[in-house]
């Protein structure tokens, strides 16, 4: 018997059609993305919305809208009681639309059939203005990862220029930054108790205010340089850099504020760093795992990929300087319970097309689970950006039996007949120069080697240049050739045919040309042809995107080297397809 409160699906209502479908008139908030709906929870959308509906409200998801017609898509399902939420979609829209040399993408994997110019460029931005301006009453919500790494001033690799909070841009009212479970339902509630003054104290948000009440928020809180200074001073958008990672990566942050023109940007510290149960909580909303009916016979490349993977943590305490994961998720892990991934593996298991193959099992880095610090109060004082950079935390914990334990498990499962771990693997986290650091460390890699590798292993040194490395915050090169001899030891040892595939990056602070020529000519001896390759992309609130933009590293005040014009990129380039 069908449930008159949902759809036939199980989907979110997409239209007016499935709104009326449900009963509704009106919806408490409705979601625009510019990726295909899908209701996975690899998708923040859908996680996000899962999570509100769990909370007893009626929402409702706009996916990819038309935004150069008469803006009907913008129209069609009213104006929400509570809120709009809008974001990007996975991907900043930026990345998702241009390659490292600024050249326009043929293809969309978030989008049906792959289809290009489903979503216009910096699309935070475009959708909360025509939102605003069709509904200037509504309050409008932004997240996703475009939102959270520029909610403040941020270098715009796409127009090589420094740019405000896209607060400002946008017009919208809120920000929500990183996982953002948390403050949306907070959000949720406040405008329900007709108290609007309160979303100004929700953790994990972030708004602008005008600069003459920003004295309410100045406890406990660190005024940044104005957007004004940092354009007029490279030093000074460092600096704020600095600061901005040291806080985004402490266990009790404090509250930011950098004034723009006649406002105050206000950045509220983050909610603590969920609790397993919490996690599972997310993780066992009612997702029916799939594209909603309106895609049918045609596929989203993206949701081909990861169908039947599943999420096992949060949060990556690696803090490699071009990466936006610790900005975004932070450096602390959230891990699931064995029998949260366990019952999501029997939901997997269970849909028609699988065949037997989980396609990955791991989260920002693979082999994080159940990984921290021993001591939970030296974490609370420590402003590290990187547990593992210069050298390993004494107090970091890197017991990998937790997470051999899982894999068994699901190993175990009858309709399993292979798990392949997609993630990208740490190996610093195992080995050292010595060896291995410890016996689960060990055991970690013999077992990925013989059970866990659909014939290819794919790990990220980045560089052969140490000195590239040191300033990515990688270990050095020596560390990876420690690992191609003990992987190819145990092939022999064992008959196995599987390949170490490494992947590099070109253009990194501190890399010339002749580095990279260095690079092709190690391979070339290692007998390595070059697969897994890159230029490096400067995205916003990375240390190596500061440093592109700056000439200097902010923590140091060195000046450093980085290939900035397009003539220069494209030389360092030319070296991962030489013969």
């Amino acid at each position: 018997m069908e449930d008159p409160n949902r759809l036939p699906s199980g989907h979110l209502p997409t239209s007016r059609k499935e709104m009326e479908y449900m009963g509704w008139n009106q919806a408490d908030v409705i979601f625009f993305s510019g990726d295909a709906y899908i209701d996975h929870p690899a998708f923040g959308t859908a996680v996000i919305a899962r999570v509100l509906e769990n909370a007893g409200l009626k929402v409702a998801v706009v996916p990819q809208p038309n935004w150069q017609d008469d803006l009907r898509d913008f129209k069609k399902l009213g104006a929400p009681k509570l809120f709009f939420a809008v974001n990007a979609g996975v991907m900043d829209s930026m990345v998702n639309r241009y390659t490292a040399n600024k050249r326009t993408r043929s293809d969309d994997a978030y989008t049906p059939d792959g289809r290009a110019n489903a979503r216009p460029d910096r699309a935070v931005t475009v959708y909360s203005r025509i939102i605003k301006q069709l509904y200037p009453d509504i309050p409008v919500v932004i997240g996703g990862i475009e939102a959270s790494l520029r909610r403040l001033t941020h270098y715009d690799f796409w127009d090589d220029a420094l740019k405000p909070s896209i607060l400002v841009d946008s017009g919208a009212d809120c920000l929500v930054y990183g996982q953002g479970e948390k403050p949306v339902v907070a959000i949720a509630e406040a405008i329900m108790q007709g108290n609007g003054k309160a979303i100004y104290d929700i953790p994990q948000t972030a708004f602008a205010i005008p600069r003459n009440m920003s004295d309410r928020f100045a406890e406990n809180c660190i005024r940044l340089h104005s957007y004004e200074q940092c354009l007029a001073d490279k030093d000074k958008f460092g600096e704020n850099f600095r600061t901005v990672e040291t806080e985004s990566n402490a266990f009790t942050a404090k509250r930011l504020l950098e004034n723009c023109g006649d406002k105050t940007i206000v950045v509220n510290p983050p909610y603590p760093v969920p609790e397993t149960d919490e996690l599972d909580g997310i993780y066992g909303l009612p997702f029916t795992r799939l594209p909603h009916p309106r895609y049918r016979n045609r596929t989203v490349p993206a949701y081909e990929m990861i169908r039947h993977s599943i999420c096992i943590h949060r949060g990556c305490f690696g803090g490699c300087s071009f990466c936006t994961i610790s900005a975004h998720q932070g450096k602390f892990i959230a891990s699931r319970s064995e029998k949260s991934v366990l019952d999501e593996l029997d939901k997997v298991v269970n849909m028609p097309d699988f065949k037997g193959h989980i396609s990955d099992l791991g989260g920002p880095a693979a082999n994080m689970y159940r990984t921290g610090g021993k001591n939970k109060r030296a974490c609370m004082t420590c402003r590290r950006p990187s547990c593992l950079f210069p050298k390993i935390c004494a107090n970091l914990n890197m017991n990998h039996a937790p997470l051999l334990d899982l894999y068994a498990a699901v190993r175990k499962h009858p309709k399993v007949k292979k798990v392949s771990i997609g993630s990208g693997i740490r190996y610093d986290m195992f080995l050292n120069d010595a060896g291995f650091i410890d016996d689960t460390g060990r055991k970690y890699f013999e077992t990925v080697t013989r059970y866990h590798v659909s014939g290819r292993l794919k790990v990220a040194p980045e560089h052969t240049s140490d000195r590239v490395l040191d300033s990515v915050r990688k270990p050095s090169f020596r560390l990876f050739l420690k690992l191609k001899e003990l992987f190819d030891k145990l092939n022999r040892q064992k008959g196995y045919r599987t390949q170490l595939i490494p992947y590099f990056i070109s253009g990194l602070p501190h890399c010339r040309e002749d580095d990279m020529k260095r690079l092709s000519a190690i391979m070339s001896r290692t007998g390595y042809k070059l697969e897994q390759v890159q230029s490096f992309t400067p995205t916003p609130m990375t240390l190596a995107s500061t440093i592109f933009y700056t000439g200097k590293d902010p923590y140091t005040g060195e000046k450093v080297y980085i290939a900035k014009t397009a003539e220069e990129r494209r030389k360092q380039q030319k070296y991962f397809f030489s013969d």
